[in-house]
């Protein structure tokens, strides 16, 4: 049985994971059999949005505990989980990925990767273990890793932010999925592209497929 860990940024599209794409993920890899790790790193959520107003609203929340919310409590503090834990990864998207897990969203190709973030990456990849990336979440793989070759779909403005950190994008169809097989990285476009859960679950199913594959490798 795999065992694969799923990293968390919050809970909601404007400020944390995508819903859909984390309970995707969770449903297809427990489907297969696999034993989930969910984590994610505890510190306060750069920003809190209304879903329903898209607005700022005036508080505090922590990323481990609003993450909680997708894994029903049944979720670790990132600092304590290591390759060696886990045979894959996989990192849902959603604004989270690229605002608490990084600042992509505000600095592009500039970006910093928060330490947790880069130090699991980074063991994973080192130990040759696949990690697989959705939606916006490539853009970390990119910052992190350099030269691997990833899709977001077919966003020319983040594609270009993906170039210049030194990653190589490929244009993806929402059910379709760019694999780097040197580095062991999968990516999928998901809500990038959409349109509705069931055209983001089909490219989505493919990622978690060819995880798990290479994990066995």
């Amino acid at each position: 049985m795999a065992r694969v860990g799923v990293v968390l940024s919050g809970c909601g599209v404007k400020d944390g994971s995508e819903i859909h794409e984390a309970a995707l993920t969770l449903f297809f890899l427990d489907r297969a059999g696999a034993e989930i790790i969910c984590m994610a790193p505890s510190i306060d959520q750069v920003d809190v949005i209304n879903h329903l107003t898209g607005k700022s609203m005036s508080e505090k929340r922590n990323v481990l505990v609003e993450s909680a919310r997708i894994a029903r409590g049944n979720i670790k503090d990132m600092k304590g989980v290591k390759a060696s834990d886990l045979d894959a990864l996989i990192f849902p998207g959603g604004l989270g990925a690229a605002s608490n897990l990084s600042n992509f969203a505000i600095k592009g190709a500039d970006c910093t990767v928060i330490p947790e973030v880069e130090r699991l990456i980074k063991e994973m990849h080192e130990a040759k273990k696949p990690i697989g990336f959705l939606c916006i979440a490539p853009v970390i793989a990119a910052k992190v890793i350099g030269g691997v070759q990833l899709t977001i779909g077919n966003d020319k403005n983040t594609a270009a932010a993906i170039a210049k950190m030194g990653g190589k994008h490929v244009v993806c169809n929402v059910d379709e999925i760019a694999v780097d097989e040197q580095n062991r990285i999968v990516s999928a476009p998901a809500y990038m592209l959409g349109p509705t859960i069931s055209k983001v679950a089909l490219g989505i199913e493919k990622l978690v497929a060819k995880v798990l594959e290479l994990a066995e490798k």
